[in-house]
């Protein structure tokens, strides 16, 4: 897969028209190039809405605590 193919792909994702299965599907090995990607582009990964049926429940509080894990182990990347 050529820089561009995974470039649109990772755009697509981020813009929540593919899902991360579809990427693997495609040939990324790990969400951690993924997350990589989406990091080069200056993107962020797609987040579900936090309305109706996804306002309470352990998703709700556990988001922030996930970003922070994700923004520390990033910082830790050479």
């Amino acid at each position: 897969m050529t820089e561009n193919e995974k470039e649109k792909l990772i755009r697509q994702y981020a813009a929540g028209e593919i899902t991360c299965r579809a990427l693997r599907e495609k040939g990324f090995d790990s969400f951690l190039d993924v997350l990589a990607g989406l990091g080069e582009l200056g993107l962020h990964q797609p987040v579900a809405p936090m309305d109706g049926a996804n306002m309470d429940g352990p998703n709700v509080e556990a988001r922030p605590r996930a970003r922070a894990l994700v923004r520390e182990a990033l910082k830790a990347t050479p």
